[in-house]
């Protein structure tokens, strides 16, 4: 028997050896607050996103991949580890990452992988299990960020989302070992408050008008007292000199991200802001009118963030093609959670409502997804880790919580995939105010939220209500389900460990001699 004609026979039988197999290339994306409505491929009619939209087109789009714990460090620590966070110790943004611990990174690390990570990271440790990394200390700066690197900090001179653009390509040319495959986290800052647009895209929204979603002004009569209480709102959280860059001349405290900026840049931020600000002082506006005001700026900002992040999608895209390495090369885009854009008079994220929640997953992988394809089932950011690694030919390691979604890319199906998915979010006061909470939301449309601190609930049925404006916990017709989601609620918290759910959170803190890239900045030109 030939050589090719055994391995052909050992592939098909299933018992050709990872390291006898080609390893994918695999380009995670990952951006920061994107909202399903940010993205054209999700239905958005404003959002300009071109190369995740063909990106969809040529692979497979995710209707409901949902996040565990929205917000930021939380979210990214669930990632690298497979992990909900009252296990891997990082349960909100005042945690500290344990970079000792298991992650999906160090075993492709250990598989033969080359592994980067660039941007935004957020986990205050210094990453772990990458050969290469250059990160934002923190939330990083939209222009002129610091990057932290194995070598210390340095100021780059630019925009944030084209910096690290420029880093991941200068990697996958030249900073790499060419013979290995690799695992490149191309991390951005954007599209995150304060939505600061680079200078490739100001302007870009001038003369549109964002539609209005259907509960800019609700005023959650139907549920409990979380939904009233929050300090996320446009008409009041909100800051007009920062949030939505009404900076004058005559400002003597002007926001901090505009003194970082160069006098140039400044010089072009002032020649697209300057006029509209100048007429909205003239105009004068109050009540409502200054909350579409706010919202229009806002969505512009936001929108143009985006299209920057898309734009350097684009640009890796196109490289992998011509470079003859797209048909080996698995691209995945997603984002840490959603977002509010004007949903419930809201932005930010934290809840368990269904904006919040739900975060975009598009796959592309030649050869193995069906392009032009859509997934309806419940999948999770605790899946991405073993999705990586199985599609690497790494075995998961048993501890981790989540499950390979290969066989869903495949396009199979897989009749015991979870019907449920389990939330528990815990960061209480600062920043927004959102009460803890925990809850199940099921595929057939059903969703239980409790807010433990407070002993309220929720009961949303999406079926009859996609807004969650009215919420029918303990109503008669409900009972039955209302039951039902209890027990599910109770069996997921056994199957992941939060068998004390309403306890006080343990998670690491910042131990002695513990790093956070503080090394003096030294500046550098993009």
């Amino acid at each position: 028997m030939t050589r090719l004609a055994l391995l052909i026979l050992l592939t098909c039988s299933g018992l050709l050896s990872a390291a006898d197999r080609k390893q994918p290339n695999i380009l995670f994306v990952f951006s920061d607050d994107h909202a399903l409505m940010g993205v054209g491929a999700y239905g958005s009619k404003a959002a300009r996103t071109p190369n995740l939209d063909r990106l969809a087109k040529d692979g497979m789009l995710f209707r409901h991949c949902l996040v565990t714990n929205s917000i930021c460090g939380p979210s990214r620590a669930t990632v690298l580890t497979g992990k909900y966070n009252h296990l891997n110790g990082f349960p909100d943004n005042s945690s500290f990452f344990d970079n000792t611990q298991q992650t999906y990174p160090k075993l492709l690390q250990k598989a033969g992988y080359q592994t980067c990570v660039i941007g935004k990271w957020h986990l205050e440790s210094d990453p772990t299990g990458f050969d290469e990394w250059a990160v934002l200390p923190g939330q990083g700066n939209y222009y002129n960020p610091d990057f932290v690197t194995k070598n210390g900090r340095e100021q780059v001179e630019g925009y944030c989302t084209d910096i690290i653009g420029d880093k991941a390509m200068k990697w996958l040319k030249e900073g790499r070992d060419q013979s290995k495959p690799f695992m490149l986290c191309f991390w951005h800052k954007a599209p995150h408050r304060e939505w600061s647009p680079g200078p490739q895209e100001l302007g870009m929204f001038k003369d549109v008008t964002i539609p209005e979603p259907e509960t800019l002004f609700d005023d959650y009569a139907n549920r409990m007292s979380p939904a009233r209480e929050n300090d996320m709102s446009i008409e009041k959280t909100m800051t007009l000199p920062s949030d939505n860059k009404l900076v004058f001349p005559e400002d003597k405290n002007k926001p901090g991200w505009y003194l970082r900026m160069t006098e140039s840049q400044r010089k072009t931020w002032d020649a697209h802001y300057g006029p509209e600000n100048e007429a909205f002082r003239k105009a004068n506006l109050s009540g409502k009118d200054l909350i579409r005001w706010k919202y229009q700026r806002y969505m512009k900002d936001y929108l143009s963030c985006i299209a920057a992040v898309d734009r350097n999608v684009g640009r890796v895209l196109d490289w992998l093609k011509e470079t003859g390495q797209e048909d080996n090369t698995i691209v995945v885009y997603s984002s840490d959670q959603g977002f509010y854009l004007g949903e419930h008079g809201w932005f930010d994220k934290r809840w368990m409502y269904e904006e919040s929640l739900h975060t975009p997953l598009i796959v592309k992988w030649p050869g193995v997804v069906k392009a032009g394809t859509e997934n309806t089932n419940l999948v999770s950011t605790l899946d991405f880790a073993e999705t990586f690694l199985d599609a690497a030919g790494v075995e998961i390691p048993s501890d981790m919580q989540g499950r390979s979604m290969v066989p869903l890319l495949k396009g199979e199906k897989v009749p015991d995939w979870r019907s449920a998915h389990y939330y528990h979010y815990y960061e209480y006061p600062a920043p927004h105010h959102v009460a803890p909470h925990f809850g199940v939301r099921t595929e057939t449309g059903y969703k239980l939220i409790h807010y433990y601190d407070r002993n309220e609930w929720e009961l949303f049925d999406l079926n009859k209500d996609p807004l969650e404006i009215k919420s029918v916990y303990g109503s008669a017709d409900y009972a039955s389900i209302q039951e039902s989601l209890l027990i599910q609620m109770k069996e997921l918290q056994v199957k992941y460990k939060d068998t004390d759910p309403t306890a006080p959170p343990a998670k690491v803190r910042r131990t002695k001699g513990a790093t956070k890239g503080k090394a003096k900045a030294k500046k550098k030109a993009a």
